[in-house]
């Protein structure tokens, strides 16, 4: 697949530079669950200040033994995305991840199909096999099995979506002279999250990318290198992009230095600057950008995020 044809890939993706998304719901809701209120004013804003993607949960229950008040952002990632592309032109919308293991592949290519036919080339789809004890329990799937679920969804996903009238038989599934309808408007990138209890070699081989969490820069060095290595054995001639989450917590003096917070930083817009451009340096492509635990109003820091630090991290076209 050449993505540089796709809008929202090329948009966002581009070999050597970093763009900026935001993780749903765009809230500074702390320990608290969200009001979910002003989201879509919210999301036409990120587009408007050049945020290049929204990313939403795939979280079934709400499971006291999780830290995550927010539940992945309480309602379905499906519906909200397709609600929030109803009310956006230009900015990608993204699972970060869908759970492969907890879904049937042929509801799953219904479902991504649609939504691409209703906002084209604008759908991003994360992939995991899930981590959620209580979400298998309450689908009666075992949680132990969540690998070998993986490969054999996504194997019968892809014959889903991209094979007409082409006769096959899985654990899952079979298909006998039928054919999904419909068939998405142009094909849909797939990252996977994580190892997704696989190898790497599978991540690089079945990925269009991947997405991996956040670790110190020489650490996510390493492992893109290791991840490059591995596509190129199988598709020498193709980029296929690095993703990473982050929690920001932006400090009202814009040169503070980055100081550590769970699963991020303290950090100032222009000091932000230069630590995203460290992450660029190594082969981050993607940075999906929580505003969850902000001290600071949401709206506030994301005006200041495209103020101070999106012109050095903009979108790379904008031709739709």
């Amino acid at each position: 697949m050449n993505w540089q044809s796709h809008y929202g890939f090329s948009r966002m993706i581009k070999p050597n530079h970093l763009t900026i998304g935001l993780n749903m719901p765009i809230e500074n809701h702390g320990k608290e669950k969200p009001t979910l209120d002003h989201q879509i004013e919210r999301v036409q804003l990120a587009e408007k200040l050049g945020f290049s993607s929204i990313w939403f949960q795939d979280v079934l229950l709400e499971d006291p033994t999780f830290d995550d008040p927010a539940t992945g952002q309480i309602l379905d990632s499906f519906i909200y995305l397709t609600y929030m592309g109803a009310h956006t032109k230009r900015i990608n919308l993204g699972t970060a991840a869908s759970v492969l293991s907890l879904r049937h592949p042929a509801r799953f290519a219904k479902e991504i199909a649609s939504i691409e036919n209703l906002i084209p080339e604008r759908l991003m789809i994360g992939l995991s096999s899930g981590d959620r004890r209580r979400d298998f329990e309450a689908m009666n799937v075992p949680i132990m099995e969540r690998g070998h679920l993986f490969r054999e969804s996504f194997d019968y996903l892809q014959h889903l979506l991209y094979t007409d009238y082409s006769n096959t038989e899985t654990a899952l599934g079979k298909m006998e002279n039928v054919t999904l309808v419909p068939k998405p408007t142009s094909k849909i990138p797939m990252f996977i999250t994580g190892y997704a209890q696989q190898t790497l070699e599978y991540v690089a081989k079945h990925g269009d990318g991947w997405m991996f969490y956040p670790q110190s820069v020489d650490e996510q060095k390493g492992l893109i290198q290791q991840f490059r290595q591995e596509v190129a054995r199988f598709e020498a001639e193709t980029f296929k992009p690095f993703f990473q989450p982050v929690v920001f917590d932006l400090a009202e003096n814009k040169d503070q230095e980055p100081e550590r917070i769970s699963l991020g930083y303290r950090v100032g817009s222009r000091a932000l600057v230069k630590w995203l451009k460290e992450y660029e340096a190594i082969g981050v492509n993607h940075v999906l950008v929580s505003l969850g635990d902000s001290t600071r109003p949401a709206e506030e820091v994301m005006r200041e995020l495209g103020e101070e630090v999106i012109p050095y991290f903009p979108p790379h076209h904008d031709y739709k």
